[in-house]
């Protein structure tokens, strides 16, 4: 199997690229700053940079039997509603989480269309869940809300070329982002994930689900 995963520099998404070339699959993972690691080939890639995604296309021209839309921030973390939320960061926040999740699809279509079968699997958030609104984490939260939106209608969209979209909310994890109270581990997630993965199929499309396989409230 051929994969290709954003925002792999860390986390999440280096341990993908790690579990995927474990088993044996032929894995390409990217990251903004073009850091490379010892697993798995690498490409330099903002995904807010239409011009850098482009030339994720051109770079991997062979067919992609599964794309996992990783990369994301979180950038409001603790911030207040008195003084915090810029609008600069909202910006940021729906161009990579929202926007870069869109492009990188765009550009790969024909990568996609090219491998029978083939999984487009969005790491979103259960924070985009419209039953969890405790407050807080704006602009976040709302960003993985619109993801959440976006897969279910890529998914429907991509159904009649085969293409099956799934959304995960990977748990919390022991991340920079996560910290380190969460309660799994990086590894767990990830053996989580790939579960899911290779679970996905044109009559699960559009699923929402958690790492250990539990549907999740849109």
């Amino acid at each position: 199997m051929r994969a290709v995963v954003t925002g792999a520099s860390r986390g999440i998404g280096l341990e993908l690229v790690r579990a995927l070339s474990a088993r044996g699959d032929e894995v390409m993972g990217t990251c903004r700053d073009g850091q490379t690691h010892d697993v798995g080939a690498w490409h330099a890639l903002d995904v807010t940079d239409p011009g850098a995604v482009a030339a994720l296309s051109d770079a991997h021209p062979a067919p992609v039997d599964l794309l996992v839309c990783n990369a994301g921030v979180y950038l409001d973390k603790l911030h207040q509603i008195d003084d915090g939320f810029p609008p600069e960061l909202w910006a940021e926040t729906f161009a990579v989480n929202v926007t870069g999740v869109f492009l990188t699809v765009q550009a790969l279509l024909p990568q996609l269309r090219a491998a029978p079968g083939a999984k487009i699997a969005i790491i979103g958030s259960q924070m985009g869940s419209d039953t969890r609104a405790p407050g807080g984490s704006f602009i976040y939260r709302a960003s993985k809300a619109a993801a959440l939106n976006l897969g279910r209608n890529l998914a429907a969209e991509l159904l009649p070329e085969g293409i099956a979209v799934g959304i995960y909310h990977p748990g919390w994890v022991q991340t920079d982002m996560g910290g380190t109270a969460a309660d799994i581990t990086v590894a767990e997630s990830a053996a989580g994930l790939l579960a899911r993965f290779d679970g996905l199929s044109l009559a699960s499309t559009g699923c929402f689900l958690t790492w250990d396989g539990r549907e999740h409230p849109y």
